[in-house]
Order: structure tokens, then sequence, then C-alpha cells
């Protein structure tokens, strides 16, 4: 279970989603796939975490790493999809991606970016709760840098869990709840870089890894591994590291 301290972030909701946050991503969707946009951080971020999920999936899954399509026949569910930032590299793998996301107009820019890539991705407005009926249906859950922006944790982790095949696969990229990450994702990435719009993040939502594993213990899903990602101000590149201090990639096994 999370600690008493860490419910009182996300008090009891109507559902996983806060209005606020969706709001939010809402009025920035546009920006998604612009390079030199509002969230041109992330996409330098998102293809170090796309090699690294595309390394690891194959091998936690047993997967034949030396073929071009390595996740061929896996269901994928994309929670928090954003506009397809991460589904559409996936389905390229050969994996069938379902991505879905609270905020509406996330999804139908990403239907729209499908149609001109070509991208076999199917999106869909909705929350990981309202997705009960396909429990048990995918080989990978995987939600990315959302944790963090929920309303109620627990029942947003409860409903994430539920969609996991046994044997499956959960994958969880958010941000530790440290001096470290508040220093760098909130003051430097906000306020002193503008990498972000100022307000994206509330770091006592942050979570630490060794939390997220106990959160997810009671639903039989066990971490397989953590990764850091980190920003080297140096080479002004992220890298996959040891350092889990600030942003992390958590797989958990469902037993």
């Amino acid at each position: 279970m999370l600690r008493k301290d860490l419910r009182k972030a996300w008090p009891i909701a109507a559902s996983s989603a806060d209005p606020s946050e969706i709001a939010r991503f809402d009025a920035l969707a546009d920006e998604w796939w612009k390079p030199d946009g509002a969230f041109k951080i992330v996409h330098a971020f998102n293809r170090v975490r796309i090699a690294k999920i595309s390394d690891r999936l194959p091998v936690l899954l047993e997967r034949d790493a030396k073929t071009a399509k390595t996740l061929m026949g896996l269901k994928i569910i994309d929670v928090g999809c954003g506009a397809g930032l991460v589904a559409e590299p996936l389905s390229q793998l050969g994996a069938e991606v379902l991505g879905i996301d609270a905020a509406k107009r996330n999804v139908a820019i990403a239907e729209r970016h499908a149609r001109l890539s070509g991208a076999q991705v199917t999106y869909r407005h909705a929350l990981p709760e309202d997705c009960a009926a396909q429990e048990g249906a995918f080989d990978v859950v995987m939600s990315l840098e959302v944790v963090e922006h929920v309303a109620d944790l627990p029942t947003f982790l409860e409903s994430l869990a539920r969609l996991v095949a046994p044997g499956g696969i959960l994958l969880i990229g958010t941000i530790n709840r440290s001096l470290r990450s508040y220093i760098k994702a909130i003051i430097g990435a906000e306020y002193v870089l503008g990498w972000l719009p100022r307000g994206t993040h509330d770091w006592r939502k942050f979570v630490t890894p060794a939390e997220l594993r106990r959160a997810l213990r009671c639903h039989n899903l066990r971490a397989a591994e953590c990764w850091g990602i980190a920003f080297n101000p140096l080479s002004m590149r992220w890298a996959v590291s040891s350092d889990l201090s600030t942003n992390y990639l958590q797989f958990h096994r469902k037993n």
C-alpha cells in the first residue's frame, strides 16, 4: 500500500483523472509533434526512452531480439499516450498497440498523425478504468510520465495492473520525488530553462521507485528492473543511467 502521507497527495476521486491536468494537456495538444514546440525537450528525452524500451521488452518477454519485428504479435496498451510519441515507434516493431488518453484533443492529434505517418495504432479517449472488459488482455501495459498527474494514484495503479496478462509486463516511467528532481525537473526545466510550461509538475505528486514497488506488490506485480534517464549538461544529451534520482523507467512482471 502507498504510505499515508503519499495518499494525501492523491485524495480518492470519482475517477483517476485530474480535470485540471486534462485541461492543461488539452491546451497543449497541438505542440506534441512539433520538434521546436513546447515539448521539444520531450523529443530528445523520448528518443533515449524509446531505445531502452525497445531493447528491454524483447528480453523480458523472451522474444527473438535478432528479428526486425521484435514485438510482433504482442498486445500493448499505452495509457496516457499523449499524441502517440511512444505508441507509434512500438507499433513499427510489430506490436498491436492501443493508445488511450484522458485528454480528448491528444487523441485527435494522435489519430491525425497516425493517418499521416501510416502507423498502425488504435486510439481511444478513455481512462484505464474504462477498459475493465479487457482485464488481462495485454502483454505490455505502459504508462509513461503519467502517474505524477493523476488524481487518484491507488485507483490508477490498480486499473493498470488489471490489464496486464499473467507473465506480462507493466512499465511505469515517471519522476522520483527527491531534492535533485525538484531542482532539475521543476526549478531547472520549468523556471530557469523553460523546457516545459510552468506548472507542468507538482513535486508532491512525484513517486519514489520504492513507493511504486510497494504499491504494485499487492497487485501481483514484482519489479524486474529499473533504469534512470539522466541529462548530461556537459554533452547536452539524455542517456540511460543508473541514477534514479530524477527520471526513471521501472519494469514490473505480473505473476
